[in-house]
């Protein structure tokens, strides 16, 4: 079966996981999702995640979860734009996530990064999700 919206789904995996207590989870690798995880492993949500190549174009990754005094570290991860309905916002009406505390997952042309990066670069974007 194949799936309308990727990143949606590793959200949802990430989140499941974290509310089962998982230490990690799988899930199926793209360019888009390694960027989404760069990007959380940056803000310090995620340990990190490792690449399985299995050949002719199938990889897989495993998302190292990570947790502070048995809690997760992502309290709540949603998903902003989506496959019916894309929101692309401006340098200026970037959302801010909890007053500044969490971040905004932003697609520019300059590549995929956090929202208090994509204003210092002064670009904007497609919000991709929010994370808190």
């Amino acid at each position: 079966m194949a799936l309308s919206d990727p990143l949606g789904d590793m959200l949802a995996r990430i989140y499941n996981a974290q509310l089962r207590r998982k230490t990690s989870v799988m899930t199926p690798g793209s360019k888009l999702r390694q960027n989404v995880l760069d990007v959380l492993q940056s803000e310090g949500y995620i340990r990190g995640y490792t690449s399985t190549d299995f050949g002719n174009g199938r990889t897989e990754f495993v998302i190292e979860l990570k947790y502070f005094d048995s809690r997760p570290a992502i309290r709540t991860i949603e998903r902003v734009s989506k496959p019916g309905r894309r929101v692309y916002s401006s340098v200026d009406s970037i959302p801010r996530v909890s007053n500044g505390l969490g971040v905004s997952i932003v697609s520019t042309p300059q590549g995929v990064m956090a929202d208090h990066e994509a204003r210092e670069k002064n670009v904007g974007g497609e919000v991709l999700c929010t994370v808190f």
